[in-house]
């Protein structure tokens, strides 16, 4: 079997459903189920102790509303993050590990002294390690 195909099958294995976590909200969702089913188990943990409380269905029921719509997007991301952990890192091929002209050494100084100053591409400072 070649690589693309086993990226494809383990994709298949893990990749999440819209449908099936629609059925887990619908009966279960209380509980906090869908978001366990969706990877998101410390906001289906704050779900699961809210509904052990009066005042907690008080944040739980419109928190529940608010999931049926983003139900979608949280199934994607979750997709999505599948893709990237089954990618891997980029090909040798692909990295500036030589550079041959100086504007690519250049560019390949400014990119490490960034990586070690934690700064992200976008101006933020990396919060997660």
């Amino acid at each position: 079997m070649d690589q693309a195909t086993h990226h494809q099958l383990m994709y298949e294995a893990n990749r999440k459903s819209v449908g099936a976590t629609y059925l887990l909200w619908f009966f279960l969702g209380f509980l906090g189920a869908h978001r366990f089913y969706a990877g998101r188990t410390g906001s289906g943990i704050a779900q699961l102790v809210l509904c052990f409380s009066v005042i907690g269905w008080i944040v739980l029921l419109p928190w529940l509303l608010a999931d049926l719509f983003l139900i979608p997007g949280i199934i994607r991301d979750h997709n999505m993050q599948t893709i990237e952990e089954l990618r891997g890192p980029p090909p040798e091929s692909d990295r500036l590990e030589d550079p041959q002209t100086p504007t690519d050494r250049r560019r390949a100084e400014m990119l490490e002294d960034l990586r070690q100053t934690g700064y992200s591409r976008f101006g933020k400072r990396r919060t997660h390690y």
